[in-house]
């Protein structure tokens, strides 16, 4: 099967004219040095006949900065790295880059800025883009820049640099910044408009204009005036150096935006943190006030951020390829998610066969070549992946000779490229800052590409050795080299001067970039957001089996980050961002501009939706939060393959698993014996993923344990919770539903959740949280605590094709009254609702929560929900209020003869749904004891 990351074929979907060309081999230097890394070493040159970053002609290339960042290590792989790689020899300035809501180019006279706001479907239906169109350009009088440089960056901004020897120019661009920030000097502001503008506000220094139906605002230092003539606009700077321009939701925000115009941005950074099983980050930018006092500013918020922030929220909103951007009035604003699951694998269960499992092992284990004649970096990494697989299971079932061989063969293939002047090695470039395994592969030496996808496969399979093998795992043993490698692919720090903060990671953007030179129309772009999942789990592992807690956390974040992203933006989970024109429920790309149904190398449905599933691992399990996206993923690929996998069905049988196990399992039981596993997949892992999660259930990620390496599933209303201890001393695991799981030292457990640590899965569990009140839903608008109840449903009204999110229409309610609770400290209200749409399309599902404290009337506290996306399958659904808080008025008391208030309701759709009633599956549970 072709490699995939290559350039795609003529069928598919072009981004760029511009075309890859053969690359020759760069000068070979004098004389290498070897760098020793505890017991390994990498050498500080390349390999003879190799070559380091070019142009797309083969030459050479150095990082584009100007002195100020000469020393600074260049975050490769971003969504503005073009301003600093040149990939193209004939373009010294940039691509289009996609900061969201705006869009950049730079060229010789400055910025070229844009705002799409209309989807075009282009590549015969399959990418949907938003792609950069210049609406107008700031730059100053004259200006004839030879070249753009980086002059600086922060965590999601970057500082553009031009100069034609007589005048300067840097911008400050950024994600979410509705501004640009400006510092001219030489000549004056000007703006030039790609037609002629309409002035809708002339206020001296603030001038308001629409260009293509987009409005700008144009902000020069107080004392000065815009001119108009024609598509030309100036202002003189008089002694000041500054100025700015701000994209606007409406014309009469003009008032709002005026008021932060001269609060420039200076920087931003993210901040996260783990703590109980919630994984919280904080995004703030760093500001300079050049007129008054000013100091806040605003921002744009994407969907996967303010879905997870209670932080309050403008009514002003923006266009995106990510679909609604909402802005925050303020510096800085915080997510808090519950973190994903890790495991080192899935768990033991007595429903798989250990005489099988054996055999499947041993046909790994014993074959001639365990590696398949692999020796570059990605295909490499595949096999160290699959065998790290294979260990956790081999020695679940009493097979530690098999397990210790296995790790033997792990050890010896990461030792020999952990040291340098073998036949593989991994070589540091000076110039770009930049550890590169040779033989390389897909652009990984040239263009910079994939270092997260690569290394993540080094970096799992060391942290499962770790978990065995302590002494290896040390600095001054093999750990060193990890932790290289770590620093090369995320590194934490943004004070290391040999690597940059996070390379491939877009902390804004919430999740990696893979094209580290960022050289094409539609932006950066991102294939397998799995692969890049793998990155993070393996930090979790490392992290947790070196005792390191820095690195296990910031996996952690990584992870549950881009988890949401993926949801939102590769599944369109909530059917909220893709453009209705476009007709696919899943893209294979991410680009800056948009989405692709699209691979690199081909066309084949599989792969497609594949793709950003592999590798499967116990840091998969994120995926089973989005079980009905899943469902809609699974089928719109089958009739696009005519049918079920058939190359890659193991991998897509495992993709099932987390909505559907035993579907998955029924396809392994009838197709097992005639297939050729995925390059990174086994029959042994297949057989144990599918069999074990037949028996568990699917991932439930509405409950989390208070360590990053703990998992729940959930078969029926039953639940198992599971997790896995480092550490050298038993604890216990305490769930966010009340549960807790005794772990002895260095082992996996699990349990029902009473402590005891095995047993068999609770058949009744107490829905989460348990220090709540339940209450079933009973047909007839009743809530109640009783149990035992008639399985019935409602029927949710037709939203009639309006928009009704946020705002009860036709809503089902539920009511209980004289109710009385202590309201518990930290507890948060929580339902699991049944929902089933049948086949219709289109349709959400929304709750709201009230509660009436004395049950006077008036309710004191109401809580709306973010709405569901049902799927067109028939079938129940589950709707949990881990879908996100919409909005809350009023903070939660004591109830005394009190009401509490159940109201479900479709946001959006055009058809009817059910809602489940009389049963333990579709119960509120209240934060009161």
């Amino acid at each position: 099967m072709p490699a995939h990351r290559t350039r795609p074929a003529a069928a598919l979907f072009l981004v760029t004219a511009l075309a890859a060309v053969g690359l020759g081999s760069a000068a070979t230097p004098a004389a290498a040095a070897t760098i020793p890394v505890g017991s390994g070493s990498y050498s500080d040159s390349r390999p003879a006949g190799t070559s380091g970053p070019t142009t797309n002609t083969g030459a050479p290339v150095t990082p584009k900065t100007t002195p100020a960042a000469r020393d600074k290590p260049v975050p490769t792989n971003d969504w503005w790295s073009s301003l600093a790689f040149q990939r193209y020899g004939d373009n010294p300035y940039s691509t289009p880059m996609y900061g969201h809501p705006l869009t950049y180019q730079a060229t010789a006279g400055g910025l070229d800025i844009g705002y799409p706001t209309t989807a075009a479907i282009v590549g015969d239906g399959r990418q949907y883009e938003y792609a950069h169109k210049r609406d107008l350009t700031l730059g100053l009088s004259g200006l004839n820049s030879p070249d753009t440089k980086a002059d600086a960056w922060s965590d999601w901004t970057v500082t553009p640099y031009w100069s034609d020897g007589t005048r300067t120019l840097r911008t400050t661009i950024g994600h979410g910044m509705p501004f640009v920030y400006a510092k001219g000097s030489g000549a004056a502001a000007q703006i030039t408009t790609a037609a002629a503008p309409t002035v809708f506000a002339d206020q001296g220094n603030v001038l308001g204009i629409t260009v293509a139906g987009h409005h700008y605002a144009l902000f020069a230092p107080t004392g000065s005036d815009w001119s108009v003539s024609g598509s030309t606009i100036t202002a003189g700077l008089g002694a000041k150096d500054y100025f700015s321009l701000a994209v606007l939701p409406s014309t009469d925000a003009l008032a709002t935006y005026r008021k932060y115009a001269f609060s420039f941005v200076t920087g931003s950074q993210a901040s996260w943190s783990y703590t109980g099983g919630n994984s919280r980050a904080t995004y703030t930018l760093t500001t300079e006030a050049k007129e008054g006092t000013e100091r806040g500013t605003l921002q744009a918020l994407y969907r996967h951020q303010w879905m997870n922030s209670t932080d309050p929220l403008t009514s002003y909103t923006y266009v995106s390829p990510r679909g609604t951007m909402k802005v925050r009035e303020s510096a800085s604003f915080t997510t808090s998610q519950k973190a994903s699951a890790v495991l080192p694998g899935l768990p033991k269960t007595n429903a798989v066969d250990t005489a099988r499992l054996r055999g499947y092992l041993n046909e790994v284990a014993n074959a001639a070549d365990p590696f398949s004649g692999y020796t570059d970096t990605y295909w490499t990494g595949k096999a160290l992946g699959r065998l790290a697989q294979l260990v956790p299971l081999a020695d679940q079932i009493g097979e530690t000779a098999t397990r210790d061989k296995l790790i033997g063969l792990l050890k010896g293939r990461l030792q020999d490229w952990f040291t340098a002047g073998g036949v593989s090695e991994f070589s540091y470039d000076k110039a770009w800052k930049t550890l590169t395994g040779y033989p390389a592969s897909y652009g990984s030496d040239t263009e910079l590409n994939d270092h997260h996808f690569h290394y993540s496969y080094y970096i799992y399979a060391a942290a499962i050795v770790a978990q065995y093998d302590q002494a290896w795992a040390a600095d001054s043993a093999w750990g060193g080299m990890v932790k290289t490698l770590v620093r090369d692919a995320a590194n934490p720090s943004r004070t290391d001067s040999a690597f940059p903060f996070l390379r491939g990671f877009d902390v804004y953007a919430g999740h990696s970039w893979a094209s580290g030179h960022q050289g094409f129309a539609a932006g950066n772009n991102q294939e397998s957001s799995s692969e890049s999942i793998n990155l993070s789990a393996g930090l979790v592992l490392w992290g947790s089996a070196t005792g390191d807690t820095a690195l296990r956390d910031l996996g952690t974040y990584l992870l549950t980050t881009e988890s949401e992203a993926i949801g939102q933006y590769w599944f369109d989970a909530d059917q909220q961002v893709f453009p209705s024109s476009f007709g696919h429920d899943t893209v294979g790309m991410v680009w800056g501009s948009g989405g692709a149904y699209a691979t690199w190398w081909t066309a084949n449905p599989e792969e497609i939706h594949g793709i950003n599933v592999l590798p499967v691992t116990g840091g998969s399990l994120h995926l089973g939060g989005e079980k009905a996206a899943i469902r809609r993923n699974i089928a719109e690929m089958e009739r696009e393959n005519g049918g079920p996998a058939v190359e890659w069905r193991d991998i897509l049988w495992e993709f099932q698993s987390f909505a559907d196990p035993a579907a998955a399992k029924a396809k392994w039981d009838a197709g097992n014996a005639g297939y050729t596993p995925e390059q990174g997949e086994s029959k042994a892992h297949t057989y144990h993923w599918l069999t074990t999660l037949d028996a568990l259930g699917a991932p439930d990620a509405t409950v989390t344990g208070d360590i990053p390496t703990s998992a729940v599933f959930t078969k029926g209303t039953a639940r198992t919770y599971a997790a896995h201890n480092h550490g050298s001393t038993a604890r216990t695991v305490t769930f966010s539903d009340g549960k807790t799981l005794s772990v002895p030292a260095r082992s996996t457990a699990t349990g029902t959740g009473t402590g005891t640590g095995s047993g068999d899965p609770d058949p009744d569990p107490d829905p989460d949280p348990p220090t709540g009140n339940t209450f079933q839903l009973r047909t007839g608008g009743t809530l109640t605590t009783a149990t035992g109840g008639t399985a019935g449903s409602d029927t949710i009204a037709s939203a009639g094709g309006g928009n009704h999110d946020g705002t009860p229409n036709q809503p089902l309610v539920y009511q209980a009254k004289q109710v009385n609770g202590t309201v518990t400290p930290g507890a948060a209200t929580a339902f699991r609702l049944q929902l089933d749409a049948g086949t219709a399309v289109g349709l959400g599902q929304q709750a709201r929560v009230s509660y009436d404290f004395t049950g006077d009337g008036t309710f004191d506290r109401t809580e709306t929900y973010q709405y569901f996306a049902t799927d067109p399958v028939a079938g129940w659904e589950e709707y949990a209020q881990s879908r996100g808080l919409r909005s809350a008025t009023g903070s939660l008391g004591d109830l005394r003869n009190g009401t509490v208030r159940l109201e479900v309701w479709h946001a959006i759709g055009n058809g009817t749904a059910k809602l489940q009633t009389g049963t333990d599956r579709s119960v509120l549970v209240i934060p009161f004891g």
